[in-house]
């Protein structure tokens, strides 16, 4: 029997017990997966093609329901709940945004969330103008989102599921196709949504990402979670995330093997680097 989750420190907003998750044709994409999420939290979830981490996020809202096993969102059973009402506490952006856009205005788009869950007039308004201010497309609010720039169509449809205030983000891969600076802007939105009280879950494949936002790490492989860690802890063993065919940021790589001269090999970002290189270089301690 999978025990009802409870209270703690951290409030639990998600919580998954054995699940498994088998696709028409005896494909098992899941197998046996437990994992808790709580408020606030910022999670990478990361894996090679096929790994089971889309099959596993689209679970949190309902669009995928498990095979076996038991999913509880803020607390209730999901099994007891429609899409609808677990879109008011998991919001799930797509990796490819035009599956998602089909409203004729980007204003439209954004509202119609907040609408289509019978929330009030004003408070759609007051929902949909905050969403468009913070993803910075407040000013492009009266064109058609599918005559926009593959950028500003990523934001209009994370705008669209933030526009539902759900308590978490699921995000399918949200820099795909973005070039260095828009994946730069954007990420940095994601992490002021976090700062402010978010709960983000990051569906990606790109480390750098994970090692300068992600606060915890969930890493799969062949539908089972193989490491469940804060973020240091996850770039710990390159063997591990190679054989998860994940490719370790190069500061990583260069940090374990620069272990032996002192460098600590948890170092995730550039600015690490420098800082215990000229530490090194001074005699600091």
């Amino acid at each position: 029997m999978i025990p009802r989750p409870g209270g703690g420190a951290m409030e639990r907003i998600l919580s998954l017990g054995n699940v498994k998750f088998t696709y028409e044709g005896g494909v098992d994409a899941l197998m046996e997966v437990s994992l808790e999420v709580r408020r606030g939290e910022y999670i990478a979830l990361v894996g090679g093609n096929g790994s089971g981490k889309t099959t596993l996020a689209k679970h949190l809202n309902g669009l995928l329901r498990p095979t076996s096993g038991r999913i509880w969102v803020g607390g209730r059973d999901s099994a007891d709940l429609t899409v609808a009402a677990l879109a008011r506490t998991v919001g799930y952006a797509f990796q490819n945004p035009d599956h998602q856009l089909f409203c004729t205005s980007v204003e439209d788009e954004v509202r119609f969330g907040p609408h289509n869950l019978g929330r009030p007039d004003d408070e759609v308004r007051r929902l949909s103008e905050t969403a468009m201010e913070v993803m910075g497309i407040a000013d492009i609010r009266a064109k058609p989102p599918l005559t926009l720039s593959l950028g500003q169509r990523r934001r209009v449809s994370i705008a669209a599921v933030l526009a539902m205030d759900p308590a978490v983000l699921v995000l399918d891969e949200p820099t795909t196709g973005l070039d260095h600076g828009e994946a730069r802007e954007l990420m940095e939105i994601l992490s002021g949504l976090n700062r402010d009280g978010k709960t983000v879950i990051l569906i990606t494949h790109d480390m750098r990402l994970v090692a300068e936002h992600a606060t915890r790490v969930v890493i799969m492989s062949g539908g089972q979670i193989v490491l469940d860690s804060d973020v240091r802890g996850a770039f710990d063993d390159l063997g591990l995330l190679r054989d998860a065919q994940l490719i370790p940021p190069p500061i990583s790589i260069l940090a374990h093997r620069l272990e032996g001269r002192g460098v600590p090999a948890d170092i995730l970002t550039a600015d690490e680097m420098v800082f215990h290189l000229e530490l090194g270089r001074t005699g600091g301690g």
